[in-house]
């Protein structure tokens, strides 16, 4: 769902890319307006996808590339003994939990991006056999591929979301302003 970013300041690079990352968090979050934590759970497809596993997802996402942006570990490490479940809630985990930890998630994100003396500079990709060995890249690219990530998920969690229950995004920005729509 398109809503407005407002233009940054001018010159402003870096206000302009946070916007459009919670722009495309907004979507995400949007779509678990009402959802109790066994409607966020329900499959109404026949993806596995669910819009609380979307919600962890994108979550863990941030969070992962924000750590390495930093030179930290990410705080969970995902290989093939667990990669299932980064699109579940598993262990006592909640949508209200998940939507706490994106709060803070994103104040770091932010904190880091507005930070860093350049958004040209860089850390290293992660040795993985899926990126170029000795691999780096900017914290320009990291804004970027948040943007593009949390876009994609907002977009299958609208899917998700109308499908539950018939809700549209429209609606649902209608619903989160306190109006309703049409």
């Amino acid at each position: 769902m398109v809503t407005h970013v407002a233009a940054e300041a001018p010159g402003d690079e870096r206000g302009a890319l946070l916007s459009f990352i919670e722009e495309q968090r907004g979507g995400v979050r949007r779509a678990l307006l009402g959802l109790t934590d066994d409607q966020a759970a329900a499959r109404p497809s026949a993806s596995e996808l669910t819009l609380g596993g979307l919600l962890k997802h994108v979550v863990e996402v941030e969070q992962s590339w924000l750590a390495r942006a930093k030179g930290e570990p990410p705080a969970v490490r995902r290989d093939e003994s667990n990669w299932h479940e980064t699109f579940v809630l598993v262990d006592g985990e909640s949508v209200a939990s998940q939507l706490a930890l994106w709060k803070e998630v994103a104040a770091a994100t932010e904190e880091h991006v507005r930070s860093v003396p350049s958004l040209d500079d860089t850390f290293p990709l992660p040795a993985e056999p899926w990126f170029p060995p000795d691999g780096r890249v900017s914290v320009r690219w990291l804004c970027l591929h948040l943007i593009r990530e949390t876009a994609r998920h907002a977009g299958h969690a609208d899917i998700i979301r109308e499908s539950l229950d018939g809700r549209t995004a429209f609606e649902l920005v209608a619903l989160e302003r306190g109006r309703e729509w049409g």
